[in-house]
């Protein structure tokens, strides 16, 4: 299938796709003799899709391009996704933990601007320039 048509068939665009070629993400494609047209196969899209999914569950490109390799050994890896996964949660942990705080603070700050005005200044862009 062309370029295109994979694009397509993925859900992601051209760019995309000429980006995870040119970091090895994805197999270099046959090219057509007559007009060097790339010839993508089902394995192409269907690691399309795998590296789409693990975006959308959080994973980097580097992480992606470990779990791809982690691909290849069925059964033997499974540790190793495992220690990335527990990996990631963290991450998210400490994210959702820093979201959390961040709210509290801006909770904070509009309640600061539903008290009388002292200051010609709104509270809020006073607290955030100081």
């Amino acid at each position: 299938m062309t370029i295109g048509e994979l694009a397509k068939a993925a859900g992601v665009n051209v760019q995309t796709i000429r980006y995870y070629e040119r970091e090895k993400l994805l197999p270099v494609p046959h090219r057509w003799r007559d007009n060097n047209y790339r010839d993508f196969d089902d394995e192409a899209l269907q690691r399309l899709r795998f590296i789409r999914s693990a975006k959308e569950l959080g994973f980097a490109l580097r992480e992606i391009r470990e779990l791809l390799d982690l691909r290849i050994l069925p059964g033997e890896s499974c540790q190793e996704v495992q220690k990335l996964v527990g990996t990631k949660i963290g991450e998210i942990d400490k994210r959702m933990k820093e979201m959390r705080r961040l709210r509290r603070i801006l909770f904070k700050l509009l309640a600061a601007c539903r008290r009388p005005k002292t200051a010609k200044t709104c509270p809020v862009l006073w607290a955030i320039e100081h």
